[in-house]
């Protein structure tokens, strides 16, 4: 299947939807769906019809399980292109002026929270937690925290179920998720194409200077953070994934990032 296949594109009315199709994989992204989601999300950002995007997934297990880890796993120079191309679709995602609403019909691991949380809006199908949670296992299986998986938490969970949720890896059901206000909306997952479709009509029908001005005040308000943050996690990375250090070497590392991010 090409990436292509693997990542659909098409706009109704107003609205652009972008279906992740690779349910063999659990819609696991490779570099190559990840510059073609980047490319997608560029395009949706530049059409003049479009005022919302949608990101969703097919099938009812899975929304999506992250980075494909058979792709990356002993291979630098693979793990250095998922977190170029994986911050940069995250950073897309934020800064861009349409918004963009997340569609979660099952269990979401990894970067495909990570968009989740980039998104502006996300929407839940009223799953038990068994069929619909959403996990950060990066620690836990030895990945190292990056493309945002530590600034975006922090954003959309606050500092300490952000902790909780990264250095655990618990699987997080939506009765959790709705006691810390992160679902927007949540429909029946019978009717939740239909729902999330009419709710974007809606947000469509604000004026475009007003629906496309309040995403960028708040977005230039952070940016600047944003950036740092992500460079921050970038920074680490390399150094966590470099050559071992001893105590006092991390020690000093660690003075000197808190005087150089302030």
């Amino acid at each position: 299947m090409s990436d292509q296949e693997n990542l659909l594109y098409e706009v109704k009315r107003c609205v652009a939807i972008i279906t992740i199709n690779r349910p063999e994989k659990a819609h696991a992204f490779t570099i190559e769906m990840l510059m073609t989601l980047y490319d997608t999300l560029s395009k949706a950002d530049e059409d003049e019809k479009v005022k919302c995007i949608i990101i969703r997934s097919t099938g009812d297990r899975f929304f999506s399980a992250g980075y494909d880890l058979k792709q990356v796993q002993g291979d630098p120079e693979n793990v250095k292109q998922v977190t170029i191309w994986g911050r940069k679709v995250n950073e897309k995602i934020m800064l861009m002026k349409k918004t963009v609403i997340t569609q979660c019909q099952g269990i979401a691991v990894g970067f495909g929270v990570l968009m989740m949380v980039a998104s502006d809006l996300r929407i839940f199908a009223d799953r038990p937690k068994e069929e619909l949670y959403i996990r950060l296992p990066e620690l836990v299986i030895s990945a190292f925290p990056q493309t945002g998986a530590t600034l975006m938490p922090l954003l959309a969970f606050g500092f300490s179920n952000a902790k909780k949720f990264l250095f655990t890896g618990d699987n997080i059901g939506l009765e959790e998720l709705k006691n810390i206000n992160f679902p927007t909306r949540i429909f029946p997952k019978e009717t939740l194409d239909e729902d999330t479709l009419s709710f974007a009509k809606d947000l469509c029908k604000i004026q475009t200077p007003f629906l496309f001005f309040t995403k960028v005040m708040l977005m230039i308000m952070n940016k600047a953070y944003i950036k740092s943050c992500m460079d921050l996690e970038d920074e680490c990375g390399k150094i966590a994934y470099g050559e071992r250090k001893t105590m006092k070497q991390l020690e000093d590392i660690i003075q000197d990032l808190y005087k150089r991010y302030p």
